[in-house]
């Protein structure tokens, strides 16, 4: 069977660090969720430069701004929008539409979510990732707290399939629900909707 075309955009951000990733060895999701997608630290410094160097040319009386960390992420999104792929120089998320992996409103999985849960766990043994997290999302239909506890419920039901499958007691997992929080596409369109119905797995890269 041959893939679906790819749509590759490449953006580059600016991302200021300000909030490293506490682990959390939690088997489920947590009722509190507390730290946002995406912001664990670098591994890597930002490049000292010393502001009194002659060579350096700013303007008499102007100071350096504080240093950030350049991040360079590249997505990947199947034409049908099922699957998204954001790579960064640190780390892997791999988005799955709710749609692909349930039924409407459901939290039980299908075999064709298995099949591809059962893809993502070969990405993660392939980078050796030893910290794997799972967040669910919806879109905002429904009541703000039909949708946290539907996203907790999908996130916990892809990392049964997922730890089962990588059957590996060095893996931490950090799962948990969103619910309508952190949408990546407008929520005025069903189009848009339908991309923040996702369950999200993330794990850092293999280092070079």
């Amino acid at each position: 069977m041959t893939s679906p075309p790819r749509l590759t955009l490449a953006v580059t951000l600016a991302l200021v660090l300000t909030a490293s990733l506490t682990g959390t060895t939690t088997a489920h999701a947590e009722d509190d969720p507390n730290d946002p997608p995406g912001t664990e630290a670098s591994a890597s410094a930002p490049v000292e430069v010393d502001p009194n160097d002659p060579d350096l040319k700013i303007p008499d009386g102007a100071t350096l701004a504080q240093a950030k960390v350049l991040d360079i992420k590249t997505v990947v999104e199947e034409q049908s929008g099922d699957e998204r792929r954001e790579d960064t120089n640190t780390s892997v998320t791999l988005a799955l539409q709710a749609e692909v992996l349930f039924a409407k409103n459901s939290a039980k999985l299908g075999a064709e979510a298995k099949s591809r849960i059962s893809g993502i766990a070969e990405e993660i043994k392939t980078q050796n990732a030893t910290r794997v997290r799972v967040f669910g999302f919806t879109d905002n239909l429904g009541s703000s707290a039909h949708g946290d506890v539907l996203s907790k419920q999908r996130a916990n039901a892809v990392h049964d399939v997922l730890s089962q499958a990588l059957n590996d007691a060095d893996i931490t997992y950090e799962v948990r629900g969103y619910g309508e929080q952190y949408p990546i596409s407008d929520n005025s369109t069903e189009a848009g909707r339908k991309k923040n119905r996702r369950v999200e797995v993330s794990f850092p890269r293999t280092e070079a």
